[in-house]
């Protein structure tokens, strides 16, 4: 499917009761499963790491970073794994837990709008959108690259 330069390529991600609109550029690769080493006194959005291409990638459980705290951990669920935006040449790639594989999309650079409900926004998200009739959200990643180096080097 051919796309214009009016367009942008994104990825919606189901992350707890979140659907996550990222830009495809960002997503390194979509695993179907792999095994989690358990990292000890993390808090528990981050479950672990996994061991990706010789890289040891943290694990976020997005759904329990921004406050629910009840979201399991599946032994089946995929994971994404996402290109870190600090430019970090340790740590260059973090991972996000999801129940079902990542659907493309492609958003119109008119038909992507702000939500402007007055809910306050929880820890981890920049904002509320409306893609279409979808709801979703810009997770702040710089903000979650930063809680991880901050959860890692508290357990280090």
């Amino acid at each position: 499917m051919a796309h214009s330069n009016d367009e942008i390529r994104g990825v919606l991600i189901q992350a707890g009761e979140y659907r996550l609109l990222l830009p495809n550029a960002t997503v390194a690769e979509v695993l179907t499963r792999a095994p989690v080493e358990p990292v000890a006194d993390m808090p528990d959005w981050l479950p672990g790491r996994i061991d990706w291409h010789g890289w040891p990638v943290p694990l976020v459980a997005f759904g329990r970073l921004t406050g629910n705290a009840g979201e399991p951990v599946a032994l089946n669920s995929k994971i994404v794994v996402l290109k870190a935006l600090s430019g970090d040449k340790d740590r260059p790639y973090f991972a996000l837990l999801t129940p079902s594989f990542p659907r493309l999309v492609s958003v119109p650079r008119d038909g992507l709008l702000a939500d402007a409900t007055e809910e306050v926004l929880p820890v981890g998200v920049k904002v509320r959108v409306l893609l279409g009739d979808e709801a979703a959200v810009l997770p702040d990643l710089e903000l979650v690259e930063t809680m991880i180096d901050e959860a890692l080097a508290n357990a280090a």
